[in-house]
């Protein structure tokens, strides 16, 4: 395989701390491959980590990617930037499935505070 089918990507996370650069097949990596690599990278030295990849969210270009396409069905840039590294930003959202976030989703007001900004 030569280098030029490799895709050079970097995950930014929230605190502008990076995983990576790293080079991956962007026919053969999917979504949720990177995701395995952004929870065992994990810095242990931050707090709220993700525990599985389910609790991280990828975006590239302002779309959030899904983790059963590859690099390649997600319409990541692969080669449009030659010895370039793509960065993708990670966000970690944990799923809402505690009884008690239900209960408070359910029972916060339906309409919450609307801001203009002129």
């Amino acid at each position: 395989m030569a280098g030029e089918d490799l895709v050079e990507l970097k995950f930014r996370l929230f605190d502008g701390s990076d995983i990576g650069p790293n080079k991956y097949n962007p026919t053969t990596t999917t979504v949720g491959s990177l995701k395995e690599v952004i929870v065992s990278q994990w810095p242990q030295d931050k707090a709220n980590g993700p525990k599985t990849i389910n609790d991280v969210k990828l975006i590239n270009a302002g779309r959030i990617l899904e983790n059963n396409r590859s690099l390649a069905e997600s319409r990541v840039p692969v080669g449009e930037f030659p010895g370039g590294v793509i960065t993708m930003h990670v966000v970690v959202q944990p799923p809402l499935s505690d009884k008690n976030n239900e209960k408070l989703l359910a029972n916060s007001p339906k309409n919450r505070c609307t801001c203009s900004i002129m």
